[in-house]
């Protein structure tokens, strides 16, 4: 190729990882950390809020899936925003949100304001990780895209077992308010970091048509000397006319229709699971005859477990067929689902299952979002990651909503568990069937 020509699609491809991308993974690592920690709290702080308030665990029912409704709307909405006005700004803006949001339910005295500021929370917390997740993306070379994604999401589970650890030592010395505050602090310190080094990306800059030398010195500050005043800029990834392009719908067009759907509906199924667990398995843990600090031990076995899970999957979609490792994640996740069910009397064994099912469930929900950056192009990617979020996140309201339910019915903790291991078959079946459908489409027999 000319050297006069940059390609910004096929640019970082066969070049090691630099020091920017290495930047934009450890502030993404440390975004989803702290989201991993506000998104996790309440099913910590529920045993002690309802002590303290003297509610039923029915009553908590709205406030669980206050912040998970928010974080369907955020998501919803930053993806077009992102697209529209860089993905660097929204994502600074939304972990703001977060810090100040999260900091206000501290002083709350009352149960409906306190759903209202976890709504508010959740907003913003919807809006930093389909972002960041697109970011990451938009800088990785394509060998790695999936391991760079799925590494990030380390820490989302990192942030849920932190939030586990921390939050015990909180309440017992102060107060459930303490977890909020420190859920609100750190956030807020962290939104200088990004303003200082959290960068654009070239791709998204070069579709916008900044000016020529924002793109040279983006380009150089990604590879230093790679662009010089005389550089041509295109990008050689999939073209898309204007029509297309056009706010949501474009998601549904014919090229995009199976991809979309199949992601939509697997990421559905993941988030009623992970979210049912994450709200609710410390209380189904207790009322199963559990001490509080094994309760709380088994969320945290089931984040470290998922953070070990995020890593490692990537490295496995990177190797082998993406659809092919999320499907079977997904269908270790019915697996273990079902162990549990039928061991859920020794706390031991429970505890290495809940480890297990952590692991191939946080890969399967990472791999997904992984699926999503890759199927979509640049002038849609935001809003296609963002998407797959907020669908989603439609299945974690309900997964949250109807723990409130499910846990009145007086059902076993073996009978919850088996009917969790339904939503991920269901996943692991869609993904496999996006699977199939584009190898028939791909194989030679079919260009025939």
């Amino acid at each position: 190729m000319n050297n006069n020509v940059l390609d910004v699609h096929t640019f970082l491809d066969n070049r090691p990882i630099g020091r920017q991308q290495k930047t934009v993974i450890i502030l993404g690592l440390l975004i989803l950390m702290l989201d991993g920690f506000d998104t996790m709290m309440m099913g910590f702080i529920a045993p002690a809020l309802l002590q303290d308030w003297g509610i039923s665990r029915g009553d908590l029912g709205p406030l669980m899936m206050s912040g998970i409704v928010g974080l369907s709307i955020g998501s919803l909405l930053a993806g077009p925003l992102a697209d529209r006005f860089g993905r660097r700004w929204v994502i600074i803006a939304a972990v703001c949100a977060v810090g100040v949001f999260c900091l206000t339910c501290a002083f709350m005295n009352g149960l409906h304001t306190l759903t209202a500021a976890r709504f508010l929370t959740g907003v913003g917390l919807g809006a930093t990780m389909p972002n960041i997740t697109t970011l990451l993306a938009e800088c990785a070379p394509l060998r790695r895209r999936s391991l760079l994604v799925t590494s990030a999401w380390c820490g989302f589970g990192m942030g849920g077992a932190l939030c586990g650890l921390v939050s015990e030592h909180l309440i017992q010395l102060y107060s459930w308010r303490a977890v909020f505050v420190t859920g609100g602090v750190l956030p807020l310190l962290l939104v200088l970091a990004l303003i200082i080094w959290l960068p654009e990306s070239l791709r998204f800059r070069l579709q916008r048509q900044q000016s020529h030398e924002r793109l040279v010195a983006a380009a150089n500050e990604l590879m230093p000397g790679s662009a010089s005043s005389s550089t041509k800029f295109l990008n050689s990834e999939q073209v898309v006319t204007e029509e297309t392009i056009r706010g949501p719908v474009a998601l549904l067009n014919r090229d995009y229709r199976l991809g979309t759907l199949t992601i939509w509906l697997a990421m559905f199924m993941g988030f009623f699971h992970l979210y049912f667990l994450s709200n609710w398995l410390p209380l189904t843990a207790s009322a199963a005859g559990m001490s509080y600090s094994q309760a709380v031990t088994l969320g945290i076995i089931l984040q470290v477990g998922g953070a070990i899970g995020n890593f490692t999957v990537g490295l496995k979609m990177d190797r082998f067929q993406p659809d092919r490792i999320v499907s079977i994640m997904f269908a270790g996740c019915a697996a273990f689902t079902l162990l549990i069910a039928l061991f859920s009397s020794s706390f031991a064994l429970v505890g290495t299952l809940v480890f297990c099912l952590g692991y191939v469930l946080m890969s399967a929900n990472a791999g997904c979002f992984a699926l999503g950056a890759a199927h979509y192009p640049t002038p849609i990617r935001a809003t296609g990651v963002s998407w797959v979020f907020g669908i989603g996140r439609v299945g974690a309201i309900l997964g949250a909503g109807s723990g409130a339910i499910i846990t009145t019915w007086g059902l076993t903790i073996s009978d919850i568990f088996i009917l969790l291991a339904i939503p991920v078959m269901i996943a692991a079946t869609a993904i496999y069937f996006k699977m199939r459908v584009f190898t028939k489409t791909l194989s030679p027999a079919a260009d025939q």
